[in-house]
């Protein structure tokens, strides 16, 4: 089976986007299991009712992808394992001409955090990309704005 290469830049939003409360969305509950620092992240996601293992490695723009549907008993069973290890947020999915953000506005503990997420097809894509005026700085290489990082309260973002 081939490896899936997820290409990702993130941004924190200064400004929500016009019509974003009328696109399309998905609450999302999803929490890491104990990895004990291998710089591999393993994590189960719940979203419009299907469940996902994924295993991510890597840091910054490049990373190895792989998901996993699994059945909800699975889910249920694993899921105490992640205790102290998740986060919830609501998706927004934001077209902008060939891209569609991922507008996640976080929930809990991290309420008032909002960060833009955008996939690439290439390296270049990802180069050349133009960030719309509603987004503020980048945080794609900032290891506070990782999801794992903020599901285990580690660092606080900045």
């Amino acid at each position: 089976m081939a490896q899936h290469l997820e290409i990702e830049r993130k941004f924190l939003v200064k400004a929500l986007p016009r019509g974003w409360k009328g696109r399309s969305h998905s609450k999302i509950a999803q929490g890491y299991l104990p990895c004990g620092g291998t710089g591999v992240s393993v994590r189960l996601r719940t979203k419009d009712a299907k469940h996902v293992l994924t295993v991510k490695a890597g840091r910054g723009r490049r990373r190895v992808e792989e998901e996993i549907d699994i059945k909800s008993k699975s889910f249920e069973a694993l899921w105490p394992l992640t205790k102290g290890a998740r986060v919830t947020k609501t998706r927004y999915e934001i077209p902008l001409s060939k891209q569609t953000i991922d507008l996640d506005i976080y929930h809990g503990k991290l309420r008032g955090l909002t960060i833009a997420e955008v996939e690439f097809d290439s390296e270049r894509a990802s180069h050349d990309f133009k960030p719309p005026s509603w987004f503020d700085r980048e945080v794609t290489a900032d290891q506070n704005y990782a999801n794992e990082c903020l599901a285990r309260g580690r660092r606080r973002p900045r």
